[in-house]
């Protein structure tokens, strides 16, 4: 039996490429045809459609945008060829990597299991250079034997797995700490415009917060390297940036959904999805 792989962005092609170090046989998908030629040059095996991945794979590694893009590969879609969990077989893991709600991924878990699947959550935080270098930490929902088993897969390209609980901990951890992070990121942009208005510099208000902890390095970056871009002009902005505003707020999205399943009142979260996209785009 292979590993198998689906969804080859600027996450998912470098961790794609990592598990060629498993010397084992490699299926990878994607509809953009690029990055599938990339890492069949490398190795890998072309699989035309999911079901054709999921036939061939005892382990499926999922990384696309958002739960539409899961839901579409789990039960199939116009001219995909059949559904992972209609196509895969008995016995065989299904790992989402993807930022998705924590009710999809229940439900996902109890369709895979009436078919002998298993599906685990493992969100991943890191970013593409931690794809890059094998620094990303999964967040894993899974039994202690199916982490255990999936652990040699996701080494591949993390330096840390965190078993966060049953199925559904791993999206809901990786939900939380999205919530702290683009909390952070509007945290430092309001604090920014403030400093500034009370003529301080940027440069003052990291180095105190550096002093007592509450700017990280995170935030610093942000910061930096978002008002750095913005001198270019709101069209360089807007390429380099644009893209993160939508996935914060898509993410946000998630997490608030996740919320309200679940009876927690998340209102200061809100209000950050509403503005994270003009956070990034330091329209305000």
């Amino acid at each position: 039996m292979s590993i198998g792989f689906i969804g080859l962005g600027n996450i998912g092609k470098p961790i794609a490429k990592h598990l060629l170090k498993l010397d084992e046989p490699l299926w990878v998908h994607d509809v953009a045809v690029g990055p599938v030629a990339e890492l069949v040059a490398l190795g890998a095996r072309r699989a035309g459609t999911p079901g054709e991945l999921a036939r061939e794979c005892r382990h499926i590694g999922i990384c696309v945008r958002d739960t539409i893009d899961v839901e579409q590969l789990l039960y199939g879609c116009s001219g995909s060829g059949g559904g992972l969990l209609e196509q895969a077989q008995a016995g065989s893991v299904i790992a989402v990597h993807s930022t998705v709600t924590h009710e999809a991924m229940m439900r996902w878990a109890r369709h895979a299991s009436m078919r002998g699947i298993h599906l685990v959550d493992a969100p991943i935080t890191g970013g593409a250079g931690g794809a890059e270098d094998a620094r990303l930490c999964y967040m894993v929902g899974a039994s202690d034997e199916l982490f255990e088993r999936c652990q040699p897969v996701f080494a591949t390209s993390s330096n840390k797995q965190v078993h966060a609980g049953d199925t559904g901990a791993g999206i809901t951890l990786k939900l939380c700490n999205n919530v702290m992070t683009y909390a952070a990121f509007a945290a430092i942009d309001e604090a920014s415009r403030l400093a500034r208005a009370g003529g301080l510099t940027l440069e003052m208000l990291v180095e105190v917060g550096r002093a007592n902890g509450v700017v990280t390095p995170q935030m610093e970056a942000f910061i930096g390297n978002r008002d750095g871009i913005a001198a270019r002009g709101p069209e360089m902005l807007e390429k380099a940036f644009g893209l993160f505003g939508a996935l914060g707020r898509k993410d946000l999205s998630a997490a608030l959904e996740s919320a309200e399943k679940l009876g927690v009142n998340m209102a200061a979260s809100e209000r950050v999805r509403d503005i994270i996209e003009d956070v990034f785009l330091a329209r305000r």
